[in-house]
C-alpha cells in the first residue's frame, strides 16, 4: 500500500505509563511529603535554630492537598492504566470517542529518537490556552504518520527534542 491510498492510521496506546522505579524513590517521595506537612504547620527560625508552630498562619489546606497527592498517586498506581484508541483520518485526531479536527491544530512535530526509545508525535493547538497534545507512536513508522499528517497542518521543524515538561517528569520518573 503506497502512502496516497493510506485514508486512516489506527492504533492503541496505555493511557499512561507507571515508570519502574526504586525502593529509594518511594522512601524519599515520603521523607518529602512528610516534610511539607511539617512545614505547614511550624516555621524554622535560624536564628536561634527553632521551630515554632505556627498558630493563626497554619496551612491545614496545603497538608490536605500534599496527602490527597499521596491518595492519587497511590490510587492510580493501583489501578493501572487503561488502553486508548487512537485514529487519524481525513477529519482529525480521534482520541477514544472524541474528535480533534485539523482546523483546531497549528502544527505537529513527530520526533523519532530510537536509542532514547522516543517516538511521539506532538500537536499544538491554535488556541494558546489548550496544551498540546502528545501521543506515544508505538510501533507504528513515524516517517508514514509524518507523511500522513503533512496533508492536512503544517510541521513544526524547529521541536527537534520532546518538551521540557516531559523530560523533567521523566527524570523525577513521574512518567515514563
Amino acid at each position: 500500500m503506497t502512502q496516497e491510498e493510506i485514508n486512516k492510521i489506527n492504533w492503541k496506546i496505555p493511557e499512561f505509563n507507571i515508570p519502574k522505579r526504586s525502593r529509594y524513590w518511594y522512601i524519599a517521595v515520603i521523607v518529602l511529603g512528610i516534610l511539607l506537612i511539617f512545614f505547614s504547620f511550624f516555621s524554622l527560625t535560624i536564628f536561634p535554630f527553632s521551630f515554632n508552630f505556627r498558630n493563626s498562619d497554619n496551612n491545614f489546606l496545603f497538608a490536605v492537598i500534599i496527602l490527597l497527592s499521596f491518595w492519587v498517586m497511590y490510587v492510580i498506581e493501583k489501578k493501572g492504566p487503561r488502553t486508548i484508541e487512537l485514529e487519524l483520518n481525513g477529519e482529525g485526531l480521534v482520541l477514544e470517542d472524541k474528535l480533534y479536527e485539523y482546523d483546531q491544530f497549528k502544527d505537529f512535530c513527530v520526533i523519532y529518537k530510537p536509542k532514547q526509545e522516543i517516538n511521539n508525535l506532538y500537536m499544538n493547538f491554535n488556541n494558546g490556552a489548550k496544551f498540546r497534545i502528545s501521543v506515544p507512536l508505538g510501533e507504528l513508522d513515524p516517517l508514514m504518520v509524518r507523511n500522513f499528517l503533512i496533508k492536512y497542518l503544517d510541521e513544526d521543524l524547529d521541536r527537534t527534542d520532546p518538551p521540557v515538561s516531559e523530560q523533567l517528569s521523566k527524570l523525577l520518573k513521574l512518567s515514563e
